[in-house]
């Protein structure tokens, strides 16, 4: 049910010439809508954004000691010390700023693992990094993170 260019732009300005050009122009806007809508454009996804800037908030834990010196999921070994995270869908290299809402610390750590897979948290950080954020005896914490820079050189 292909219909081509010239026809569908006779089809508009026999609408226009019929009922002015405010109801063509916002049934356009309307169209447009939906299929934005259809396509999953239109930010409903369920998934954070990745642009600079965002914020999500939720829940942190931090990877054990038996994971030093492990391999992440872009490759890299696990260091404790390194200021380091996972998250779930960010590009490695994302560098994102944490801020434990409970006391109000932030730290700044560059994603370069997959995970947490718990319900209800979005980033496991290093050892280090919780340690800076104050909660590794509570082992787990509300945090917001907010997107600095997305580098997808990984």
């Amino acid at each position: 049910m292909s219909r081509r260019p010239a026809t569908m732009l006779k089809d508009l300005t026999q609408l226009r010439n019929r009922f002015g050009d405010g109801v063509v122009f916002g049934s356009l806007l309307l169209l447009f809508g939906v299929v934005l809508g259809m396509s999953g454009c239109g930010g409903g996804s369920g998934e954070p954004s990745s642009q600079p800037g965002s914020i999500q908030e939720g829940e942190a834990s931090y990877y054990a000691h038996k994971f030093h010196g492990r391999t992440t999921a872009n490759g890299e070994i696990y260091d404790e010390n390194k200021m380091t995270a996972a998250h779930k869908t960010l590009p490695f290299g994302t560098t994102v700023r944490v801020t434990n809402l409970a006391n109000g610390k932030k730290v700044v750590v560059r994603i370069n693992d997959r995970g947490p897979f718990v319900k209800g948290r979005i980033i496991d950080l290093s050892y280090r990094a919780a340690g800076e954020l104050d909660y590794i005896a509570r082992g787990i914490v509300k945090v917001s993170v907010e997107i600095l820079k997305v580098d997808g050189d990984f």
